[in-house]
């Protein structure tokens, strides 16, 4: 009788006009009014997406994480400029204030594997949502903070909730897609953050006006719009079908990562994931506002435009090196992004020598920064897809949260690192020995690389076999 009413309400859905639907929906029970709901709000999803080059014919939930990744980046952008300063009216020094952002990324790093196990058994769409809370929740309470130790605690929370939503989200993108999707899918979900990571900054000067504190609730407001998202859009019954249909013979956890540790096509995920992180996300981030302001002797806003430029780029190129990725193969997108990266740092270095030569009231140092910020954005859009599509490619499709969680692991490592390696360089030697040391590392991956197989499938034939 169920499986009746069913039929009956699919051919209202597909026949009849929105003006007529109420006759079939007020002969439905609960159960089959709230399925003809999610159906609903599935087809306007399909409709947007099809409107968007970045999303056009991908699984919808590309899209659900698409937008759960803005939510998450645009309350983070306002939040992360405010940090520092609020950490400051406790009375604590420059390394105390610092250390708050620091047990954020410490505690992401060490409980990734223990995300990893509960997405593999409890499944991506508990632990997505879960991890959202999390962060949600202890951000709030973070606002609130009297003592120092009290912010630093419910940061480090705040970090564990993180490391739950960032492996969960990335294992569910990489399973819901086909293998000639999951490069234009890793540039949909990273544009989502590139997208929140520009917009939060614009807005944040207003939110700290109203009040120092102002930021921490409205990061969690977006947080909690994102688990919103998840629970109304991501179905667990397709999600679960999804599962059913890879499942066959899937070998234990442990024995999965070693697998996937053998293949050079991980390998080289792996590597190219760490540099990044050691360059972008560490020694980037913490050493170039440094430079624009004791080397290039300029106002903190050329900073400023140096990573607009890197942004704007990377934004332009996304949907070019996800296409790539998925025509032309994984190893090509990564030679491109990893080249473009190693000759970013280059530059860079160039452009500290620049000013040491010729003196700071030289231009040639500000064109050479703003010129390696813009090619490294472009290294950024090759680098934000392909390595996350080879691990999907490595997975198969099935459940894979502690290979995905060994894959994040290397971005967090190397965003530890690299700001205290940085900075000891800095200090030590000059400005040009931190970036020259950022460039070697950067030509490890392209080694990594170029030793790799293709892991594309096309025409239903795998590549993943490393004596391919």
């Amino acid at each position: 009788m169920d499986r009746e009413i069913s039929r009956v309400q699919l051919w209202c859905e597909e026949t009849l006009p929105p003006i007529n639907m109420g006759r079939c929906v007020s002969n439905q029970g609960p159960a089959e009014q709230g399925a003809s709901a999610q159906r609903s709000r599935t087809r306007r999803l399909g409709g947007a997406m099809r409107r968007t080059p970045l999303l056009h014919g991908l699984p919808k939930e590309v899209a659900v994480l698409s937008a759960i990744a803005f939510f998450v980046a645009i309350g983070f952008g306002i939040l992360a400029p405010a940090l520092p300063i609020f950490a400051k009216t406790f009375d604590v020094n420059a390394l105390q204030a610092s250390a708050v952002i620091s047990s954020f990324a410490l505690m992401r790093f060490i409980f990734a594997p223990i995300a990893g196990g509960l997405v593999d058994r409890m499944g991506e769409r508990i632990v997505l949502t879960s991890g959202l809370l999390i962060v949600a929740t202890s951000s709030a309470i973070a606002g609130f903070s009297q003592t120092y130790l009290q912010l630093i605690a419910f940061r480090g929370i705040g970090g564990i909730g993180s490391s739950m939503f960032t492996v969960s989200a990335m294992a569910l993108l990489l399973r819901v897609v086909d293998s000639n999707q999951r490069g234009r899918a890793a540039s949909a979900f990273q544009g989502g953050f590139l997208l929140g990571g520009v917009a939060g900054p614009a807005v944040g000067g207003i939110v700290v006006a109203i009040s120092i504190r102002a930021p921490f609730f409205v990061y969690a407001g977006s947080l909690f719009i994102a688990a919103l998202v998840t629970l109304v859009f991501l179905s667990r019954a397709q999600l679960h079908e999804r599962e059913e249909r890879v499942s066959q013979g899937q070998a234990g956890k442990l024995q999965e990562l070693r697998t996937a540790l053998s293949s050079k096509a991980y390998q080289a995920a792996l590597g190219t994931n760490l540099i990044a992180g050691f360059v972008s996300f560490g020694l980037r981030s913490s050493v170039v506002p440094l430079f624009v302001v004791e080397a290039l002797q300029r106002g903190a806003s050329l900073s400023g435009f140096g990573f607009l430029a890197a942004a704007a780029v990377q934004a332009l190129v996304l949907l070019p090196a996800g296409r790539m990725a998925d025509t032309q193969g994984r190893r090509k997108a990564l030679l491109f992004g990893s080249t473009a990266t190693a000759i970013g740092m280059i530059i860079l270095t160039l452009s500290d020598i620049a000013v040491n030569g010729l003196g700071t009231a030289a231009v040639a140092g500000t064109v050479l920064f703003l010129l390696s910020m813009a090619m490294q954005g472009f290294g950024a859009a090759f680098l934000g897809s392909a390595p996350s599509a080879v691990v999907g490619d490595v997975m198969g499709g099935k459940k894979g949260g502690i290979v995905v969680a060994t894959f994040q692991m290397m971005s967090d490592v190397g965003a530890i690192i690299g700001p205290l390696i940085a900075g000891l360089l800095v200090d030590l030697f000059d400005f040009n020995w931190a970036f020259a040391v950022g460039a070697a590392l950067a030509l490890i991956p392209i080694l990594l690389v170029l030793r790799m197989p293709e892991t594309l499938v096309k025409h239903g034939v795998s590549k993943t076999q490393d004596d391919a």
